[in-house]
């Protein structure tokens, strides 16, 4: 009998076994979501769940009016961001916060809480705001069934970020220290050190160049990165420098001679820019 005890114990016991390891995989009713994107020099991490709209009136019923919302299902909406940044001017630490918003008719309220923990906006308090914003609605044209987050208006130092379900989308800017670090950079390793280095003088003279700076500083560091270490993107970039400066038979010149080398490395992408660089300055 005690033998047919145990037996039965031990079955009882993988019956339940089995039973909390068995489910059924079914789709989830609000997918989650992950977005990435690199901003300047900041990672910008989005973590987020996509309700839809399944014919149903989204804002002022299933979202009402005037109350703390997740800002989309299941936990609260996170962002994360390696470097300190602006949020329409304003300062955010870097950090991971939970977006919670407070939508309302013309306008929504934006709440970076640094509260990351919660389930939904309940137990949300508000001594854990690190930034709150006012942002207008903007109404869309054509209907977006599911909860979408994206960015837009990407530059070298910033990027919109946009919230869209239904027929509403509201947006804040999103900006960064980028040139302040990016110089510091170019005065510490190159500038200091007084290096050789022809990738560093490239880049130094690429970002002056698209940045507008010293162009005088910018045809050195080209030069001599040509000199050391010629290839038919430096010399393209040489082109263009000296083109700025006003120096257009050398331009010229050089533009051909980074043609050349562009061809011989079969990359017609160059080959094309330096044809339009030339025939610019022509």
């Amino acid at each position: 009998m005690k033998t047919k005890n145990i037996v039965c114990l031990i079955a009882l016991f993988a019956f339940v076994q089995v039973s909390l390891l068995a489910q059924i995989k079914m789709p989830q009713a609000s997918p989650n979501s992950q977005v990435s994107q690199q901003v300047g020099l900041t990672m910008i991490h989005l973590e987020y769940s996509r309700p839809s709209m399944k014919n149903r009136k989204i804002f002022g019923e299933l979202v009402p009016f005037g109350s703390v919302w997740r800002t989309g299902a299941n936990n609260p909406t996170t962002l994360s961001v390696d470097t300190d940044i602006k949020v329409n001017g304003q300062s955010l630490k870097a950090g991971k916060y939970a977006i919670y918003t407070i939508p309302e008719k013309r306008s929504w309220t934006i709440i970076f809480s640094k509260n990351t923990e919660l389930w939904g906006a309940m137990g949300y308090d508000a001594s854990n705001d690190a930034l709150r914003l006012n942002v207008p609605v903007n109404k869309l044209k054509k209907a977006v069934e599911s909860m979408e987050i994206n960015f837009s208006n990407l530059t070298d130092s910033g990027a919109q970020l946009n919230i869209s379900w239904d027929k509403t989308t509201v947006g804040f800017g999103i900006e960064m220290e980028v040139d302040r670090v990016v110089m510091r950079q170019i005065k510490e390793l190159l500038i200091d050190q007084e290096s050789n280095d022809a990738g560093l003088q490239f880049q130094a003279a690429n970002y002056y160049y698209n940045q507008g700076k010293d162009l005088n500083a910018a045809i050195e560091w080209v030069s001599k990165s040509v000199e050391a270490d010629p290839k038919y993107y430096t010399v393209h970039l040489k082109a263009k420098i000296q083109a700025a400066l006003g120096n257009k038979s050398e331009a010229i010149a050089t533009a051909q001679e980074s043609m050349q080398m562009a061809k011989e490395e079969g990359n017609m992408d160059y080959v094309a820019l330096n044809q339009r660089l030339i025939d610019s300055i022509k």
